[in-house]
């Protein structure tokens, strides 16, 4: 099994914050799809997709026939399991009935919106082109569509937002009783617009604390709290990014995407008429890395340990299994990492500084 991510780049506005490879060259979008379905028949691989995952960017950009394009090729060039996760990331303003509708009759059954706040000041700032009142909107036409599994998207750490913002956003998320809701506090990223303004990052109390709020109001609205940034009711976590955390070989497809095989790694070009080019000549823009045994240590231990389960020390050879007790003794002493059951996982207290707890765990 293995999954497959499809990077649609185009968004009609870019938001302040983001930092993934992303386009306002909308003109290209039905060339840049004619190239994903040859990179897939160029690719012609033979695994068995139980998730499919199109990301961006804003993959609710594509009209319903390109959507329909792409997915006669997915299904043409690939295997893809009967039970298959499908996701697709939207904008709440790009949810009309009939894209709903559509959705649901490509076999589109998991749904991941970008609401970020409820707060319209809140989004003007973003440079986000949706209203608070269209999130609830997507979420009835996305209902009534038949798609019952949806995940939003939560911000906080905004410039002058108080805890009660915050908490106002949380509330107003949950009284969606959506499957899944992701949050992270804004950063600002380098090259990014944000950075360009010289907005300050909020201060690593209000961040704590708002993190505090976040973790307590959703455990007790019945959701698991199963990765560092990811809340899910029972049987709705992210079969896709739960994948990822779990080291399952996946393909990227388009500009910008990566592909992991367990020894090795790629990732095509971020940029979009170099893609296309490329492709049209029947060449895949990529470049390839080849994975030694620290370096899968590595990131064994940078995706693991986001996880609720945490490391199973199994996993390792005795080399890294003995280096990683050693390094994580001291952690364990503080309360900050614990072992159950042969798995090392982020205590509470050890979610706050898990940067810091990973990356010393790391072998130089």
């Amino acid at each position: 099994m293995a999954g497959l991510y499809i990077h649609i780049p185009f968004c009609k506005s870019r938001c302040i914050y983001c930092g993934f490879y992303s386009t306002t060259l909308l003109e290209l979008r039905q060339r840049y799809v004619d190239a994903l379905c040859k990179e897939m028949s160029i690719r012609g691989t033979d695994c068995l997709f139980e998730t499919i995952y199109l990301g961006g960017g804003t993959p609710s950009q594509l009209t319903t026939e390109q959507l329909s394009q792409l997915f006669d090729a997915i299904y043409i060039y690939n295997k893809v399991g009967r039970d298959a996760e499908i996701t697709i990331e939207v904008n709440p303003d790009d949810i009309t009935v009939e894209y709903a509708a559509a959705l649901s009759q490509l076999g589109i059954n998991r749904v991941s919106m970008g609401a970020q706040t409820f707060d319209d000041e809140r989004l003007r700032f973003l440079h986000r082109r949706h209203t608070a009142s269209q999130v609830p909107l997507a979420v009835k036409r996305l209902r009534e569509a038949g798609i019952h599994h949806i995940s939003i998207d939560l911000m906080y750490g905004f410039p002058g937002e108080s805890v009660e913002d915050w908490e106002h956003d949380i509330d107003t998320a949950l009284a969606l009783n959506v499957e899944h809701l992701s949050a992270y506090c804004l950063m600002i990223e380098e090259g990014t617009p944000l950075h360009r303004m010289g907005i300050e990052p909020t201060d690593e109390e209000m961040e704590r604390t708002m993190y505090e709020l976040l973790i307590d109001k959703l455990t007790a609205a019945g959701y698991e709290h199963y990765e560092i940034s990811n809340f899910a009711k029972p049987g709705f976590r992210s079969r896709h990014n739960s994948n990822y955390w779990r080291e399952v070989p996946y393909i990227g497809i388009g500009a910008a995407a990566h592909s992991y095989a367990l020894t090795c790694r790629s990732w095509n070009i971020a940029d979009i008429h170099q893609y296309i080019d490329a492709i049209e000549r029947g060449e895949i823009p990529c470049e390839r890395e080849i994975l030694d045994e620290d370096t899968r240590y590595n990131d064994r231990i940078t995706v693991a340990l986001r996880t609720k389960e945490g490391l199973d020390l199994n996993m390792l050879s005795e080399k890294y299994r003995k280096y990683c007790l050693h390094e994580a003794q001291r952690f364990i002493n503080d309360g900050l990492l614990r072992i159950n059951d042969n798995h090392l996982s982020l205590t509470r207290k050890g979610l706050f500084v898990s940067d810091y707890v990973m990356s010393s765990l790391i072998y130089a």
